[in-house]
């Protein structure tokens, strides 16, 4: 059956088209989310927990509109958009003095998930006010970490949603397009890293990635009721040359191309990143190219 479009990794086809058109025809008066949620049932487009793929598939569906493949019903209201003109985390303040010592002196370290957690605004604000890349809100699926020396926090560790295909990544797994698109949520990607501007520790960086991957399964599948295989990050080597994911026994699997996600062309427009994946399970090449 000939494909119309691919979106998000679903490809939609005149079949499905004349799915959409038959919800809308029997629903006429019902919103647009209603909508969205019927064809998500119709297609069983869920995510991993089982969630239907409802923001997704508005998404599509308004695409498909502006194509003039349907008509939806009118807009029965505009809620507010969060996300387009999100406030700055505010200002925390914390113990800024000076911590310049052996790692036996920071140990215990307490790693703590913050996620949906009142200490989620202290993430937000520690890596807004000091990461060079501040803080954005992460889509999709993802983690936050504060790890705490003496109910000091010292760093912020976050882990998200890794890109749709990154080329070098993909042939070091062996996954074939069908399958990525399925199973890509078995990664997770280090987005964010902070070590705060007055911690001097020395290896603590290598020492709070081991820390980190020991319980991120373990906590990917107590919120999102599936567990990740295989760990990604990509290190921007104008600004620093990955030490810490080396001494941690990181993969090196190659470079980003430097085009973007959003880029049609074929010439690159973003600095290139190197490229590290750390597998958690020594069968995460079967468990990610498992087709169920």
């Amino acid at each position: 059956m000939e494909t119309i479009l691919t979106y998000r990794g679903r490809s939609v086809t005149n079949q499905d088209i004349t799915t959409i058109r038959e919800i809308i025809t029997a629903y006429p008066n019902s919103s647009r989310r209603f909508i969205s949620q019927e064809v998500c049932r119709a297609w069983n487009w869920r995510q991993s927990n089982g969630i239907l793929k409802d923001m997704v598939c508005r998404s599509l569906l308004l695409l498909l509109e502006t194509k003039g493949f349907i008509k939806l019903p009118p807009r029965k209201l505009t809620p507010p958009n969060p996300l387009a003109n999100r406030k700055k985390p505010p200002r925390i303040v914390i113990d800024e003095s000076p911590l310049k010592c052996p790692l036996e002196n920071v140990v215990p370290v307490r790693l703590e998930q913050v996620r949906k957690t009142p200490r989620e605004k202290m993430f937000n604000s520690l890596v807004n006010q000091y990461h060079y890349l501040r803080y954005t809100q992460p889509v999709g699926e993802h983690l936050k970490y504060i790890a705490f020396s003496h109910d000091r926090p010292i760093a912020c560790l976050a882990w998200g949603s890794p890109p749709w295909h990154i080329g070098v990544r993909d042939r070091f797994i062996g996954w074939p397009k069908e399958i990525r698109q399925k199973n890509l949520h078995l990664i997770a990607n280090n987005i964010r890293f902070l070590i705060l501007l007055w911690v001097q520790v020395s290896c603590l960086a290598s020492y709070l990635l081991a820390l980190n991957r020991h319980c991120l399964s373990q906590d990917w599948q107590r919120l999102y009721h599936h567990p990740v295989y295989l760990l990604e990050t990509f290190v921007d080597t104008q600004r620093c040359r990955g030490t810490c994911y080396k001494a941690d026994n990181w993969i090196c699997v190659g470079q980003t191309t430097g085009r973007g996600k959003l880029n049609k062309s074929h010439q690159p427009l973003l600095s290139k990143k190197a490229v590290y994946v750390y597998p958690l399970t020594g069968n995460f090449r079967r468990e990610l190219c498992h087709d169920a």
